[in-house]
């Protein structure tokens, strides 16, 4: 697996989902983004899951020419979902620097986690504000396929579009998501020696729906694995990705961040 560093410079890379707006990070961002442009990882996506997370991600993409905020709330803070946070998502959906709505979607996985009655109403919501304000959609899905995939398909995400992020199913599954208009991102996952089935799904996606992510702090790829995650580790992923795909790792990067500026269309911007 060829790994780059700043000497040879590598094409430009795209982190499309990191959470540079964690505590985990936030006392020192500069310095990872610092590193990560080390490594020509010179574009992410800093992405909400709750209201401080969400204004935090619309605070750095102001500050970081490169940062991208998309904004909304994960499963497990759906609790925070009134009528007057709602007021305050509407005014942040409208600024300039959110490209996306997310982190939303359905995690049936921790008993903890609201119900899904509840987890149901609350995507719904977001993808609706998706809808309204055109934005594509960034969906976890976690012991949820169906359901996740039909209200995917109610809410006629294709009219506004989206990626399904840190991607773990069939490609069967990964299939029935792309006919729907979403594209595919994978995390460092995808890596990880006992995850053959993943491999085989990065392997069936269409070159052009294809996404890298380090969802950072978690997940850090083989040969991180188990260590704290950050953007900069999205180019082993890249890597990893290429040599599956007998693609080079320049052809990766690029095919991923023309992807990800076409879904999030930034060329527009």
């Amino acid at each position: 697996m060829a790994i780059y560093n700043s000497g040879n410079q590598p094409a430009d890379g795209y982190d499309t989902h990191t959470h540079l707006n964690d505590d985990t990070f936030w006392h020192d961002v500069a310095a990872y983004w610092a590193r990560a442009r080390e490594f020509r990882i010179v574009e992410m996506n800093i992405v909400g899951y709750d209201m401080q997370s969400n204004e935090r991600a619309l605070q750095l993409a102001r500050e970081f020419k490169g940062m991208h905020a998309i904004i909304g709330w994960q499963p497990e803070d759906i609790s925070e979902i009134n009528d007057d946070t709602l007021a305050i998502y509407r005014e942040q959906l409208q600024d300039d620097q959110v490209i996306g709505v997310g982190e939303t979607g359905l995690d049936y996985y921790w008993d903890e986690n609201p119900s899904a009655a509840s987890q149901k109403e609350a995507f719904r919501q977001q993808l609706a504000l998706a809808r309204e304000f055109k934005l594509p959609a960034t969906v976890h899905t976690r012991s949820a396929m169906n359901d996740t995939y039909n209200l995917l398909t109610e809410a006629h995400v294709e009219e506004f579009g989206g990626v399904m992020h840190s991607f773990t199913g069939t490609p069967e599954e990964a299939k029935q998501f792309i006919d729907l208009g979403m594209y595919i991102s994978f995390s460092g996952i995808a890596t990880f020696k006992n995850a053959k089935d993943v491999q085989e799904t990065v392997k069936s996606v269409p070159l052009d729906r294809l996404l890298v992510e380090t969802d950072a702090p978690y997940l850090a790829p083989t040969p991180m694995r188990g260590k704290p995650n950050e953007p900069m580790y999205v180019h082993y992923t890249i890597a990893y990705i290429a040599e599956l795909l007998g693609k080079s790792y320049d052809e990766i990067a690029e095919i991923t961040t023309n992807n990800a500026h076409r879904l999030w269309h930034l060329d527009q911007k």
